[in-house]
């Protein structure tokens, strides 16, 4: 019986030595948050960005149809992809993640096979677009590596003894961070 009473006692004194934990865990969840939002935020401006990539593609790359589609239609399921800032699991990152990397790739073949297309490279218009989305995608890794460092301190908050049983209690859960692309660990092939 004394034994019980010291654990429940020391149970107890953990959990109050811890209660400034809940409320670090509590900042670190908001901080987390206001992260995912200025991701989603430079992923909506490269959203933005692409419909006038796009007609001024058009106008100038008639051939490209192919490819234009598929721009269109990644940037479609790219939004279509809503996460909720109360789950972010590393599923619903990972699937987040899948589709904006898919609208990565396809804008990436646009810009290629506008090489072929030197009024359309000059093109003032397309120069601009050009420049923001390069800009855009530079902002999107400085926003996901700010979001890995606020999920990166609040889980080892949410992991660490004794903040683990208030997390436990209060529903504190790790989320997930973003991870590098499949196959970018090898470095590309150049062949000239």
């Amino acid at each position: 019986m004394k034994r019980l009473l010291f654990a429940i006692l020391g149970l107890f004194t953990a959990l109050s030595f811890s209660s400034c934990g809940y409320n670090t865990m509590v900042s670190q969840d908001e901080n987390v948050k206001a992260k995912w939002a200025q991701v989603e935020n430079v992923y909506q401006r490269r959203a933005d960005l692409i419909p006038n990539l796009v007609s001024t593609v058009k106008g100038a790359a008639q051939h490209e149809q192919g490819t234009l589609t598929a721009v269109v239609e990644a940037r479609a399921k790219a939004t279509s992809v809503n996460v909720n800032a109360d789950d972010l699991s590393e599923e619903s990152i990972a699937e987040f993640q899948k589709t904006q990397d898919a609208l990565s790739k396809s804008i990436g073949r646009l810009l290629v096979s506008v090489e072929a297309y030197p009024d359309l490279k000059a093109n003032s218009n397309f120069q601009e677009l050009q420049a923001q989305l390069e800009g855009t995608e530079n902002r999107i890794s400085v926003e996901r590596r700010s979001y890995n460092d606020a999920v990166q301190q609040y889980n080892t908050t949410v992991r660490s003894f004794p903040n683990n049983i208030m997390a436990g209690i209060f529903g504190f859960k790790a989320k997930g961070t973003f991870t590098a692309a499949e196959g970018s660990d090898k470095a590309p092939a150049v062949a000239f």
